[in-house]
């Protein structure tokens, strides 16, 4: 299946939540009363205030919840890399995995003799995956002991599902690296996904997210994917 990425819950008014923390450090406003008077305007003044000046810590007090399908393991070793995030993900120890659904990277979609290849070691690993299972309950292991260990030679193209919340500052973090053309396929297309959701949900928040080269030059130097233009232009229609 194709991948998604569904905001299924968020902070309520996560805007002006944040531009409630703003007002905290910037006036003598008491605790009890930050929401007091933060209308439409005022919300989206506070907003792009702290946005220009960097002050990104009032953007934790705010957090998304996706629920994710269609990804890969490989993609799962990618995004737990982000770690001021939670994870919850399809169990390859309790969930039987018999005709496991797998992910083809495009470029061996694109390719007549990498897929053919590729769909080979995947038949493969699953007729393993099969006989494994069968070998070690037919003698006396649990059906959770014969997947927990079968599950060895699952490919990393294997598909699972999680759900995932993260801070809007740690989303920020997670767009300026994967919305990048140099992050793989798979996690770029999770990623414009994701920033979707979250720019339909609190778009003064997410306003600027994405790579670094829409808003500055690019940071990877040599290995510049030399299409700062075309992503400028890609990220100010969304």
């Amino acid at each position: 299946m194709p991948v998604t990425a569904t905001l299924i819950s968020h902070t309520p008014e996560p805007e002006k939540l944040v531009a409630a923390a703003g007002k905290l450090c910037y006036s003598n406003a008491s605790a009890t009363k930050l929401l007091d008077g933060l209308d439409a305007e005022k919300t989206a003044y506070f907003v792009d205030m702290l946005s220009s000046q960097g002050h990104m810590s009032t953007l934790e007090h705010a957090s998304f919840t996706f629920a994710i399908e269609g990804v890969s393991r490989s993609l799962l070793a990618q995004i737990t890399r982000h770690r001021i995030a939670s994870f919850s993900v399809q169990s390859q120890r309790y969930v039987p995995l018999k005709n496991f659904g797998h992910v083809i990277p495009q470029e061996i979609e694109d390719d007549a003799e990498a897929k053919a290849e590729y769909m080979a070691a995947m038949e493969f690993a699953e007729n393993s995956y099969n006989k494994i299972t069968e070998i070690l309950q037919a003698k006396g292991k649990t059906k959770k002991q014969a997947i927990e260990n079968a599950r060895a030679v699952l490919p990393g193209a294997c598909e699972t599902k999680m759900m995932l919340t993260m801070n809007a500052r740690s989303l920020h973090n997670f767009f300026a690296l994967r919305c990048c053309m140099r992050a793989q396929a798979e996690i770029r297309t999770l990623a414009d996904l994701m920033l979707a959701e979250v720019k339909a949900a609190a778009p003064l928040l997410f306003a600027k997210a994405g790579p670094p080269c829409i808003k500055a030059g690019c940071p990877e130097g040599a290995l510049s994917c030399a299409k700062m233009a075309e992503m400028r232009e890609k990220y100010a229609a969304r």
